[in-house]
C-alpha cells in the first residue's frame, strides 16, 4: 500500500453517485464516500456509508445490561433479549460486524477515516467535504 500525507491507497473503485459528483468538477469526482470512526470521534458531513467500529460493543452492552449474577439466569435473559429483538436486532448486529470487517479489509489503521472510492483514505479529518477535497486535489495533481 502506498502512503502519502494522510492519504492511503486502497484497492477498488465504486460506481458514481449523483450527490457526490455534483460537488466536484466533471473531470474528477468521488464515486462513494465512507466514514469509518467510533462514537468518540464524530465526523461531520454526508457520506454514503458510516461505519462505527464500536457499534458491535454497544449492541453487546445493551444485551448484557443488568444481567443477574447467576450464569444460567443471565444466559436465559440474553436469549430472551435476542428473541425479542427479532430481525431488527439481527440486522443491527449483522451491519455492525460487517462494517468492522469492511474496515479491516480496507486496512484502516486509524480513526476517523474518510474513504473515497475505496481507493483513498484521509485519516484524522473530521469534515467529509475537506477530506474529499484533499483527495480531489491529489487526483488532479496525479495525471
Amino acid at each position: 500500500m502506498h502512503c502519502l500525507p494522510s492519504l492511503v491507497f486502497a484497492r477498488q473503485l465504486l460506481l458514481a453517485t449523483s450527490a457526490t459528483a455534483a460537488i466536484f468538477s466533471a473531470s474528477v469526482s468521488a464515486a462513494e464516500i465512507w466514514v469509518i470512526t467510533d462514537q468518540a470521534h464524530p465526523v461531520a458531513g454526508d457520506a454514503d456509508r458510516r461505519i462505527l467500529l464500536d457499534a458491535p460493543a454497544q449492541i453487546e452492552a445493551e444485551l448484557a445490561a443488568g444481567l443477574p449474577p447467576d450464569p444460567g439466569r443471565a444466559a436465559a435473559v440474553v436469549q430472551q433479549r435476542l428473541k425479542q429483538g427479532g430481525t431488527d436486532l439481527q440486522r443491527r448486529l449483522g451491519t455492525a460486524y460487517q462494517g468492522v470487517a469492511d474496515a479491516w479489509r480496507l486496512g484502516i489503521t486509524n480513526i476517523p477515516a474518510v474513504v473515497v472510492d475505496r481507493s483513498y483514505v484521509v485519516y484524522g479529518e473530521t469534515n467529509v467535504a475537506r477530506a474529499v477535497a484533499r483527495v480531489e486535489q491529489y487526483r488532479r495533481a496525479q495525471p
